[in-house]
């Protein structure tokens, strides 16, 4: 396997100016076609988005704190959960890792001086950006009440401001789709000399699945949000029964996208959780044919499963054994990855550096989210879980707390190559620590509170579920420490973090190879590749706190 480059760059910064100091000015940042800039801004958008939805979730469960509630009434509260839901997972969740991450890190991976079209990956950042607006604007508006999922008919007849963040997701839509379509270009064209298909990072693979998902599904979630847009304003009846129409058909169309989103979210922090286990373990990722293969499988078997969330709509009970049969299929290619990076740790020489720490913690949560989604693929017991908060538990810990922790890991790990400087390693620890502490103590009482048939998405309960709601709201306030104690580190070091080495982990990709930060076309020379994780060339220096590559002699 090869991809990396067999000449240092020691004298890049000499050569040319880095990314960050090219050009001055916010309009050199808000209309500059450099991959890296672009992958800054998304990372500052989505840290906002994220802190902007963790605020809500704060709310959320303010309200839970009593049984009768404690701080809105109900059409309030109904606006809280569903702007949380909504600025999450279209904001955050789905653009993070492929917005930020994969955009800073995908082209420097492979060698090139930037994606392959660089004005329409300014244009998704735009779009991207005009979508959030919206959301904004619906905050400003009205609200929203709708739940994320926008179903009919209560979204047609509801009075809050569905059609402004309708238009946001719609747009939000294009902004994915030129993205994927960029990286899958970038991808295939724009690899070096000597770097196959089986010779590309995993964190490629991981992002190539879900490009094409984003290609593919997104176009069903613009047409289906455009089809409410319509009914909304005219009334033509294409979701209401009284005219013919069928509400359950919006479900199937936002369910045919949004299960293939699943995996837009989880392939990209599966593909950060490859690097990461392959770097921190000092070893080459066990299987890795099959760690690239099941990320295709993944992609695949995305578009078949969406049924499953429709047990209860009325469905034949052939077709939901079908979904339950597909949904269970897809677990394989999934627990292919996870026992791929245990058995890369087992006899690897381990470093607990923070983003191994994040690393671990990702296959906590997404081993919890994964077995407990098999009883939620289970037709009987799906019909008793349906529409619980057992529901809510399942979705965050794959949907979130995988993800977000992917997305810290990712950030920690590749920060000093984007920044050219060092965190303090307490403080992200403390914040990781306090991440995991606070997520398990929020979601893990609401697998008993979904169990015991506490409805969600509900602003007032029994008195008997108080001790749960509340156990789950002082781990959401831990959470939101954990969180603020990540972002202000990063930020704190931007202005006192020692400078940073150009491999710190010792990491054995193209990325490494660089500058730090990487000089505006990323490479003085065309890049030679030489085989990846291979980490037997690599020299810890203590004296810089970098891994220098040495050669072994050439014979004479």
């Amino acid at each position: 396997m090869e991809t990396t480059i067999d000449h240092t760059a020691d004298n890049a910064q000499s050569d040319g100016k880095n990314y960050l100091n090219q050009t001055s000015g916010i309009l050199s940042w808000i209309f500059t076609l450099d991959h890296k800039r672009i992958g800054v801004m998304y990372l500052v958008g989505v840290t906002l988005s994220l802190l902007l939805g963790g605020l809500f979730a704060l709310l959320v469960r303010l309200q839970l704190w009593s049984p009768d509630g404690l701080l809105v009434d109900n059409s309030t509260y109904n606006q809280f959960f569903t702007l949380h839901g909504a600025v999450m997972v279209f904001l955050f969740v789905i653009p993070g890792i492929p917005g930020a991450l994969g955009n800073f890190v995908l082209p420097l991976m492979l060698g090139a001086k930037d994606v392959a079209f660089p004005k329409i990956n300014l244009f998704s950042f735009w779009l991207w950006s005009f979508g959030a607006i919206f959301f904004i604007v619906t905050l400003a508006t009205g609200g929203l009440d709708t739940g994320w999922t926008f179903y009919t008919p209560y979204s047609v007849q509801s009075s809050t401001a569905v059609l402004s963040a309708t238009m946001g997701a719609f747009i939000l839509g294009f902004s994915s789709i030129f993205t994927g379509l960029n990286f899958i270009v970038t991808t295939h064209r724009m690899r070096p000399k000597g770097m196959g298909w089986f010779q590309m990072p995993l964190f490629i693979w991981g992002i190539y699945a879900t490009a094409i998902i984003q290609v593919l599904a997104t176009p069903v979630l613009g047409i289906t949000l455009l089809m409410l847009f319509v009914e909304k304003q005219t009334g033509l009846g294409i979701f209401d029964a009284a005219q013919g129409g069928d509400p359950v058909l919006f479900q199937h169309f936002f369910w045919f996208y949004s299960h293939p989103a699943v995996y837009i979210m989880i392939l990209p922090a599966m593909a950060v959780i490859s690097e990461l286990m392959a770097t921190f373990s000092r070893k080459i990722i066990f299987g890795y044919t099959l760690v690239a293969y099941s990320s295709i499988a993944i992609a695949l078997f995305g578009f078949l499963v969406w049924g499953h969330h429709m047990f209860t709509s009325g469905q034949s009970a052939w077709a939901g054994l079908v979904f339950s049969t597909l949904t269970f299929s897809i677990s394989i290619p999934s627990a292919i990855k996870v026992f791929n990076w245990l058995s890369t740790m087992y006899k690897g020489s381990v470093r607990l550096d923070t983003p191994m720490w994040y690393a671990l913690a990702f296959l906590f949560m997404f081993t919890i989210g994964g077995l407990t989604g098999m009883f939620l693929g289970s037709m009987g017991a799906d019909v008793h879980l349906h529409d619980t908060y057992f529901v809510v538990s399942h979705f965050h810990y794959v949907m979130v707390g995988s993800i977000m922790f992917a997305f810290f890991g990712g950030v920690h790990y590749w920060w000093p190559k984007m920044f050219g400087v060092m965190y303090n390693k307490f403080s992200a620890k403390l914040a990781c620590a306090l991440i995991f502490i606070g997520f398990n103590t929020t979601f893990f009482p609401q697998f008993m509170l979904g169990s015991r048939g506490m409805p969600r998405r509900y602003a007032s309960y029994l008195p008997e579920f108080t001790e749960l709601h509340q156990v789950s709201t002082v781990g959401a306030f831990i959470l939101g420490l954990g969180v603020a104690v990540a972002v202000i580190g990063l930020i704190w070091s931007l202005f006192a973090g020692k400078k940073a080495p150009q491999n710190p982990w010792g990491g054995s990709t193209m990325e490494w190879e660089t500058a730090t930060p990487p000089i505006t076309f990323n490479f003085n020379e065309t890049p030679v590749t030489k085989p990846i994780y291979d980490h037997s060339g690599l020299v810890y220096n203590e004296a810089t706190g970098n891994w220098d590559r040495v050669e072994a002699p050439s014979e004479a």
